[in-house]
C-alpha cells in the first residue's frame, strides 16, 4: 500500500499530502490525475497532480475538505498508507512555446498550474503566473510559483493582500497591454474559469481549462464524468482533463457537479456521527 509520508494542514480547509509511488511519479506529467481510495469503505476519489519529486518518487496532492471522502484523508497521518493510489491518469497538458504564456490559478486550482509551470518554462516561455484566493489566509505555493514565473501576480477578492479584486481583472489588464500571449490556461472554481474563456474570445487567445466533473472509475468505462465540448460529448477522465474553454458548456458542467450535494452533506454530517470518528476538531468545525 503506498506510503503516507506526510499530511499537514495549509488552510482552513486544505491540506497537502505527500504519497511514496515511486513508479506512478516516474510515468507521470502535468496536467494527469491520480484517483486515491484511502480504506476498503473508501470511494475513489480523483486528485489533480500538485507535485512530482522524481528522485525520491514522490506525489504531492493538495486537496480540500468539502465531505467525507476528503475529510477521511486528513486522518491519515505520516507514516501512514492509503490503501491505493491509481494513476498516472488522463492526458498531459500540452507543452510547447508560444512566447508569452499566462497561467491562471483560483482557490486549490493554485495546485495543478506548479507543475505545469515548471514544464511551459523549461519549454522556454516567458511566463506570467496569476494566482487568486477569497483572502490571505487561504492562499499557498506563492513562493513556489514566484520561483518559476516571470511575472507573479496574487489576487484576494477581500483585499486582504496583493490585488483587491479577481484574477480575471489582472488577466483583462495584461491582455489590454497588447503583449501578444500565446496560451492560457485557467484551473480554478467553474465560475472563474467560466469568467476567464469568456473574458479572453474577443482576445482570439487560445485558453485551456482543466475540468472536475464528477468521476467514478476514471477510465472511460462509466461515462459519468462526460462533458459537453462545442457539439460533442467527451470524457474528461480520457479525453481531458484539459479543454478548450471557448468550447466547453459551462452551464451543463454546473448542474452535473451540482447533483448530489445534498447526499455529500449528508454522508459528512453522518461520518461525523460515527462511533470512533478520528476527524480533529478544526475539520469537525467546518461549514458542510
Amino acid at each position: 500500500m503506498p506510503k503516507v509520508v506526510d499530511n499537514v494542514q495549509i488552510g482552513p480547509q486544505n491540506w497537502k499530502m505527500s504519497v511514496e509511488v515511486p513508479k506512478l511519479v516516474q510515468k507521470a506529467k502535468p496536467g494527469q490525475f491520480v484517483i486515491i481510495r484511502v480504506n476498503e469503505q473508501g470511494e475513489r476519489v480523483p486528485m489533480s497532480i500538485a507535485g512530482l519529486d522524481r528522485d525520491n518518487g514522490l506525489l504531492t496532492i493538495i486537496y480540500q475538505v468539502v465531505g467525507k471522502t476528503s475529510a477521511l484523508m486528513t486522518t491519515v497521518p505520516g507514516g501512514g498508507e492509503i490503501l491505493d493510489c491509481v494513476g498516472p491518469l488522463g492526458l498531459p497538458t500540452h507543452v510547447d512555446n508560444w512566447g508569452t504564456a499566462v497561467l491562471v490559478g483560483g482557490g486549490i486550482g493554485i495546485a495543478p498550474i506548479y507543475p505545469i509551470a515548471q514544464e511551459w518554462k523549461k519549454a522556454g516561455n516567458k511566463l506570467i503566473t496569476i494566482i487568486g484566493a477569497r483572502s490571505k489566509n487561504i492562499l499557498f505555493y506563492e513562493e513556489e510559483h514566484k520561483a518559476v514565473a516571470d511575472e507573479l501576480h496574487v489576487c484576494t477578492d477581500d483585499g486582504s493582500y496583493g490585488h483587491h479584486g479577481f484574477v480575471s481583472d489582472v488577466l483583462k489588464n495584461i491582455l489590454d497591454l497588447e503583449e501578444k500571449v500565446g496560451m492560457i490556461m485557467a484551473i480554478g472554481p467553474v465560475p472563474m474559469m467560466r469568467v476567464v474563456a469568456n473574458l479572453t474570445k474577443p482576445y482570439k487567445v487560445p485558453t485551456w481549462v482543466s475540468l472536475n466533473p464528477l468521476m467514478v472509475d476514471g477510465t472511460g468505462m462509466c461515462g459519468g464524468c462526460r462533458v459537453a465540448i462545442g457539439d460533442t460529448t467527451k470524457f474528461a477522465c480520457v479525453d481531458g482533463p484539459d479543454f478548450d474553454g471557448h468550447l466547453v458548456d459551462f452551464d451543463l458542467l454546473t448542474k452535473r457537479l451540482g447533483a448530489y450535494k445534498e447526499q455529500e452533506k449528508t454522508a459528512f454530517h453522518r461520518f461525523l456521527e460515527s462511533p470512533g470518528c478520528k476527524l480533529s476538531e478544526s475539520v469537525k468545525s467546518l461549514k458542510i
